[in-house]
């Protein structure tokens, strides 16, 4: 046997050399035993397994598939039978080897009674990095009770198409957003000690129209830019431990069959030494899906040749490799490096010396550190898009009309990967387990001298629009209507958004469009409320003559979500989040991405325009913010960083957080470059009438990009600095020369720009070089 390439401890060697072909291909599959007839997976009936449990894990098994995360099991209950499973791996397999046990964990552990966080959407909304690590390490710990080793998450595709289903998954149109936040993720979820999975490498995102499953027709440039950077810093800077491959292909080539992205691209350049892991049934999919393969013998060995090392959730391809070993056409070299990096996996994780006589006990899945960590989130994942004075309600407000669909829907303040609409939704009758209070029962709560009524208005799917006349009477004789709209999650048909629910329009689903639009002709005050997975198309609500007084944005905001809104309504916290993803205008508009070069913006040579209704980084607040006195570096060597400060002060009455955003624009380049692009941010709380010095340290290769030859490189020239409220407004500007040669970025330069920020005296100025003036705060990522 030849010593596989990769680092492996004298135990692990020992171990394979003592394994039956059998025994080692065991360990590069999974058994997912509570697959039934629920559809949790893409095709999951299609390709459901006869073997019986006792008669697969006869070699041992690599992994054990979501066993809490499959049906409603009583986490405590689970855990006994897992840990006795584990023992018999241990006493009755040859080789004693437990299996790896992999959930989802998304928003939160995909178990039930376990707590529910806001969707990645409303992470990317909240620009907040290290309330998302903390996160992290609240499910990471939750899931380490359980025995659960492997969590698949979090989801790094970049925003490109919300018709896209999946947009609920993702965190930001943004590449540097995605990158940081879903980095701090990683860290969060490993400091806990669970391998976490990046999702879904690489390029998924850009499928063709918005449809789940469709072929990628991005550029080399695009994936090099865009798609990668966020997988790139998630590897070299998280320390990423596991990768799990896109189920697209690019350019013809599927991704589960390309060394070049699995291989040469991840392990070769990039220096990763985890296991990759296929998304479910990914390897048959070359043969059904894709028709590369004539059998899956021969998918199997495409996939394992490419890279990837463990097939997902069961061994539908992988199981045939062991004859392809003896009948010569596999080399077994090949497939000892799978299995080493599996061993490798399992011995850090200390499953090779795990005690499993102790099965965890009185197991909290949801503790009050869960619950005030999702509120948080939820509070600063929410947007205000618009207000013309009706928000905050005002305090003597009496009568309260609180309409829609999803006003008093729990379902509809959780994402699509949540238990509740991934598995519940399918166990009717079944209690979530957890507290979830709708937004009707948290305004009631929180406003109990109020007389608040109820009528849903319509549904959120379908075009009966019967119940309008009830809510249009509640609304008359209301001092304000909260209309609350916008989407269900589901999976492959069942609601509005979610894997396998693409769409066409961009139009708010069913009759809601009318509800608002009728609630708000009564002339009573109207706040609009969007729980939603993707933005919408709602230029109506936005810019029309009509309009509702406010739109309030959340995307699925979680178990507190419904009690972060009633906050957010009555005052009791402003809002604080930042526009994600931009507002569209159209369909039709689409794809679109505000890191756009100029050919992508409105011009008078078309006469479509894509100017999105409201752009990427929009947020309003009840605080007045101004942003003022942004010096910068008036140059700075290629490859090196530089510096940036920018005075934001609070102007209003009212403590409140704002989301400092550092943009540029390479004024000249030798490719064409971004009109804007968000070079650093961070997350800065004032009090009333206090000022912040943000000074930001920013590598230059923040402003890299793929030359000619596809080499990463920064060069030299102008470059307009600007922060504002949004990607669209320059507020404060400023300009830097990068100077001397073309940089070729390298693997250890930085990726990641920090910040200081300091408080300053009231009414004190800020000269050019008060960088850093006052008692500065600990620097953080962004």
């Amino acid at each position: 046997m030849t010593t596989p390439a990769v680092p492996a401890s004298p135990r692990v060697l020992e171990l394979l050399g003592r394994m039956t072909i059998e025994e080692k291909v065991a360990q590069l599959v999974g058994f997912w035993i509570d697959q039934g007839d629920d559809v949790v997976a893409p095709m999951a009936g299609e390709m459901k397994t006869s073997t019986r449990f006792e008669d697969a894990i006869t070699d041992g098994i690599g992994h054990f598939t979501r066993v809490y995360g499959t049906r409603p099991v009583d986490p405590q209950a689970r855990a006994e039978w897992l840990w006795a499973e584990q023992r018999r791996l241990q006493t009755e397999t040859r080789l004693g080897i437990p299996a790896l046990v992999h959930e989802e964990c998304l928003t939160g552990l995909a178990a039930w009674k376990a707590a529910t966080f806001p969707t990645p959407l409303a992470w990317g909304a909240a620009f907040d990095p290290d309330a998302v690590e903390e996160m992290g390490r609240l499910i990471g710990a939750s899931m380490r009770e359980l025995g659960i080793h492997q969590g698949l998450a979090p989801v790094l595709d970049v925003i490109r198409d919300p018709r896209w289903g999946r947009v609920d998954e993702c965190i930001a149109e943004d590449p540097y957003v995605v990158g940081t936040i879903a980095t701090a993720y990683v860290r969060g979820l490993q400091d806990e000690g669970v391998h976490a999975t990046l999702k879904h490498f690489v390029g998924y995102s850009a499928t063709q129209a918005g449809r789940n499953h469709a072929p990628v027709h991005a550029g080399r440039r695009e994936i090099e830019d865009v798609f990668l950077p966020p997988f790139e810093m998630a590897v070299r800077d998280g320390g990423v431990r596991s990768v799990m491959n896109s189920y697209a292909e690019i350019d013809g080539v599927p991704v589960a069959a390309s060394r070049e992205y699995l291989t040469e691209l991840l392990r070769e350049r990039w220096g990763f030494d985890g296991v990759v892991v296929s998304d479910y049934f990914s390897v048959a999919f070359l043969k059904s899906m894709h028709a590369v393969a004539a059998d899956l013998g021969e998918a199997a060995q495409i996939a394992l040749e490419a890279g990837i090392d463990v097939e997902l959730p069961t061994g539908d391809a992988f199981l045939a490799l062991a004859d392809r070993v003896r009948d010569g056409i596999l080399s077994p070299e090949v497939l000892d490096l799978a299995v080493t990096r599996v061993l490798v996996q399992k011995e850090e994780l200390g499953l090779l010396d795990a005690d499993f006589s102790t099965p965890p006990s009185e197991v909290d899945l949801d503790t009050p550190a869960h619950r005030a960590l999702a509120r948080r989130l939820a509070e600063e994942g929410t947007v205000l898009l618009t207000n013309d004075g009706v928000l905050p309600l005002a305090p003597d407000t009496r009568r309260i009309a609180v309409l829609g669909p999803n006003a008093d829907s729990a379902e509809a303040l959780m994402g699509c990967y949540s238990f509740a609409n991934h598995v519940l939704a399918h166990h009717p009758g079944t209690e979530m387990g957890f507290e979830i209070p709708t937004v009707l029962e948290a305004l009631r709560s929180a406003l109990p001298d109020a007389e608040i009524s109820h009528a849903a208005g319509c549904a959120v799917e379908g075009d009966d629009t019967s119940g309008i006349a009830e809510a249009v009477d509640l609304a008359r004789a209301a001092d304000v209507a909260v209309v609350v709209v916008g989407d269900r999650a589901g999976l492959f048909g069942r609601g509005t958004v979610g894997e396998g629910n693409d769409v066409e329009s961009l139009d708010l689903p069913g009759a809601q469009r009318a509800l608002v639009q009728a609630v708000a002709a009564t002339g009573t005050p109207v706040v609009m409320v969007m729980l939603t997975g993707r933005p919408y198309a709602i230029a109506w609500a936005v810019e029309g003559d009509a309009r509702p007084g406010a739109v309030v944005q959340a995307f699925f905001p979680g178990e507190e979500g419904g009690t972060a809104l009633a906050r957010i309504l009555t005052g009791a916290v402003s809002p604080s989040g930042r526009l994600p993803v931009s507002l569209p205008r159209s369909a039709g508009a689409q794809p679109y991405s505000y890191m756009h070069p100029i050919l992508s913006g409105p011009s008078d040579v078309t006469s479509a325009d894509s100017t999105p209704v409201l752009p990427f980084g929009h947020g309003l607040s009840y605080a007045s913010f101004r942003h003022e006195d942004l010096t910068a570096d008036a140059e700075v060597r290629a490859g090196r960083s530089f510096r940036v400060a920018v005075t934001v002060r609070n102007d209003s009455a009212v403590a409140a957080d704002d989301i400092v955003q550092l943009y540029g624009h390479d004024l000249v380049g030798s490719i064409t470059r971004p009109t804007a692009q968000l070079l650093a941010y961070r997350r800065v709380a004032l009090q009333p009438g206090q000022s912040m010095r943000v000074a930001f340290e920013v590598p230059t290769q923040r402003l890299a990009f793929s030359d000619r030859s596809y080499t990463r490189i920064v060069e030299p020239g102008d470059v307009d600095l600007w922060v504002g409220p949004s990607s669209a407004v320059r507020e404060a500007t400023a300009r830097i020369t990068i100077v001397g040669d073309v940089h070729r970025v390298q693997a250890d330069d930085p990726r990641v720009a920090t910040s200081v920020v300091s408080s300053l005296p009231r009414a004190t100025a800020v000269d050019s070089d008060a960088v850093a003036a006052g008692s500065p705060i600990p620097v953080s990522v962004g």
